[in-house]
């Protein structure tokens, strides 16, 4: 993307064009790409998303999964209704910039919520890595709105002279602080990921594999690392195409849309099995049943003489009380951690 620059009028034009036509032919494949994703991976999410209790993380499920189809099939109305001849105007630009840019957010600050639980997950449940990091996620939601309202109020002077041209939409031009947008939002994935890499390096349970199965710690970690890589690679890609001083053309939201939806939706999803599959499914070693044949107490004193009376009462307690057995940790991990 370049910014507006006085010259010849008909090699903007032609420059502008070109880079309008971008967006159009790049959003397509992106919602694409989300529905066909959605179509594989529908399978999974009957078999262990909807048979998930209601709770938060089933909640946070749908709505990333399903806002994200929403979030580019608008794109795609909003990209191709307004290259029609006619539908551009000025005021419509400047305030559907700001608009399209916040739609995005909203997407990007709902799965930074459950990666900023799963970070609380991995460190026990700490109140203060939780407060550091809610600290920061406000920090970083206050510093995107204070940059987009500025690009906002300057949108207007920045694209007046390009909008009367016929271009196929509103002009594709980045100017002041655009590329400065989505700053704060990759600072924060990058503390979160260094929380992540920090816990796998401290971690035994990390490392350690259950009759050869990977721990769900390891499996949190490994994802959790995995989505950090490719979010911060797609927040670097939209700076360095809004900065304007890249050959990189402006290829709108649409792939940066598709490509956090997708990976957030299969991260869950992918967590989700794990724990069904290993932690509660039928696999699980268990003692083979033992039947008895009558009282098995008094079989058994009636065997023994040397058992006197006063001991089958002591008997009988011990075999109708067991010793409590712990619960396992996992299946409360699972259901804070997962999300779903």
């Amino acid at each position: 993307m370049i910014d507006y620059i006085a010259g010849d009028e008909s090699q903007r034009f032609v420059q502008l064009y070109r880079l309008n036509l971008i967006p159009l032919f790049v959003v397509l494949p992106s919602v694409v790409w989300v529905l066909h994703d959605y179509f594989v991976t529908l399978e999974d999410e009957v078999t262990y998303i909807w048979q998930q209790k209601p709770g938060f993380g089933r909640l946070m499920f749908f709505w990333i999964r399903y806002y994200t189809i929403f979030l580019v099939i608008f794109d795609v109305v909003q990209i191709h209704g307004f290259a029609l001849p006619g539908v551009p105007s000025l005021d419509l630009c400047v305030a559907t910039d700001p608009t399209t840019r916040m739609a995005g957010a909203l997407s990007l600050w709902s799965v930074e919520i459950v990666m900023q639980l799963r970070i609380y997950v991995l460190f026990n449940r700490s109140k203060k890595v939780a407060l550091i990091n809610a600290i920061l996620f406000v920090i970083s939601i206050g510093a995107f709105l204070w940059i987009m309202v500025f690009n906002a109020l300057q949108r207007k002077t920045l694209i007046a002279n390009a909008v009367r041209l016929p271009l196929p939409g509103c002009p594709a031009i980045n100017g002041n602080s655009q590329w400065a947008l989505w700053i704060p939002a990759m600072l924060f994935e990058f503390v979160l990921f260094g929380f992540a890499v920090f816990k796998s390096v401290v971690s035994t349970a990390a490392r350690i594999k259950l009759n050869q199965r990977t721990s769900l710690t390891g499996v949190l970690l490994h994802e959790n690392i995995l989505y950090f890589l490719v979010v911060a690679c797609l927040l670097i890609l939209n700076n360095l195409m809004a900065v304007g001083a890249t050959r990189i053309p402006w290829f709108g939201f649409g792939p940066f849309h598709a490509a956090l939806g997708i990976t957030t939706g299969r991260m869950m999803i992918h967590l989700r099995k794990f724990a069904t599959e290993h932690l509660d499914g039928d696999d699980t070693p268990s003692l083979p049943e033992i039947r008895f044949v009558g009282n098995p107490v008094l079989n058994a004193a009636s065997s023994c003489p040397s058992h006197d009376s006063e001991t089958i009462p002591e008997m009988i307690h011990d075999i109708e009380n067991p010793a409590e057995v712990p619960t396992p940790k996992y299946p409360l991990i699972v259901r804070m951690a997962m999300l779903p």
